[in-house]
């Protein structure tokens, strides 16, 4: 995978929108050329936190924000629950690597959808009836990503050196 330039001379909504690419594309860049096996491995007890766990984990995070709030979609979320919230984490052990990335790269083109229909200023409401803009959820997806990508960088290290990129 390349690095996609991140324009530094747009405007502010296409800023974003490429910041949450490219913070997409470090998180597939991350998880290239591993096995299945080493995707699912666990960082260290007591931990569920893996490679796959994140891709899992974005998915639902993704659907959460973009599909559930900004787009107003009554749609349950993949992995998690009221009754299991770390399931995205904890079934990743034995999870379908296939399907998680299929299921992931489905709730980014879902959101991209939703995306191009809104304007930066344009207001929603959470399930708790707290009122955000689509600027909001933006920046914290490109906080969030950026948080779990960090979180990557180690679980990748730790499983075959790889460093950067």
């Amino acid at each position: 995978m390349e690095y996609q330039e991140i324009p530094r001379e747009a405007g502010e909504q296409e800023t974003l929108l490429a910041f949450l690419r490219w913070q997409r594309d470090t998180l597939a860049r991350k998880c290239s050329g591993l096995s299945d096996e080493q995707l699912r491995a666990r960082s260290v007890p007591p931990s569920t936190l893996s490679l796959l766990g994140l891709v899992r984990h974005m998915a639902d995070v993704e659907r959460g924000w973009f599909a559930r709030t900004l787009g107003g979609l009554d749609v349950p979320y993949r992995y998690g629950s009221d009754e299991t919230p770390d399931r995205d984490f904890e079934g990743a052990v034995t999870a379908d690597v296939a399907e998680a990335f299929s299921t992931w790269e489905e709730e980014c083109r879902r959101s991209d959808g939703i995306l191009s229909g809104l304007a930066l200023d344009a207001v929603a409401r959470q399930e708790t009836g707290r009122a955000l803009t689509t600027r909001w959820a933006l920046v914290h997806m490109v906080e969030e990503y950026s948080r779990h990508n960090g979180h990557a960088d180690l679980l990748r290290e730790r499983i075959d050196g790889a460093v950067g990129y």
